[in-house]
């Protein structure tokens, strides 16, 4: 369980920098620790797929220790849509806490040995990123 938890916390560090990416605080902060060869787009692809990765290992951990927290994936939101209209998935988890998700390209979809339903189980709880975050501290980090 302790990979669970550095995974946990590697998953909202990310979440952290795209929240201040989002606010442009990341930008300034980059420019003070990123070398003036690097790019907002390269940075921001490394992000994504360490994002990537950790949420695959999580959720799978999730569905092979926790069934209790129905991860899924799905090609379909609960009201039966293709997610942005094809090519991209969505894995979501309910915890005691509340509701997670993240949507992912087709071309990901392996990396998550999740089972996998015609639509997401249950309609969306209006989670926010942060919300997202909380959830996942407050339930496995025990904060």
């Amino acid at each position: 369980m302790e990979i669970v938890k550095i995974a946990l916390l590697c998953i909202a560090i990310v979440l952290f920098i795209v929240i201040l990416f989002k606010t442009n605080k990341l930008k300034r902060f980059i420019n003070k620790f990123v070398s003036k060869d690097s790019t907002d787009y390269a940075l921001i692809n490394e992000l994504y797929a360490f994002r990537l990765v950790y949420n695959a290992a999580l959720f799978n951990s999730w569905a092979k220790h926790n069934p209790e927290y129905m991860v899924h994936k799905s090609k379909r939101h609960h009201d039966g849509e293709y997610c942005f209209g094809g090519g991209w998935f969505i894995v979501v988890a309910k915890l005691p806490t509340g509701q997670i998700s993240n949507h992912y390209k087709m071309e990901h979809w392996d990396l998550f040995k999740i089972p996998e339903e015609n639509r997401v189980l249950f309609a969306f709880d209006n989670h926010t990123p942060q919300d997202v975050l909380k959830r996942i501290i407050d339930k496995e980090m025990e904060l």
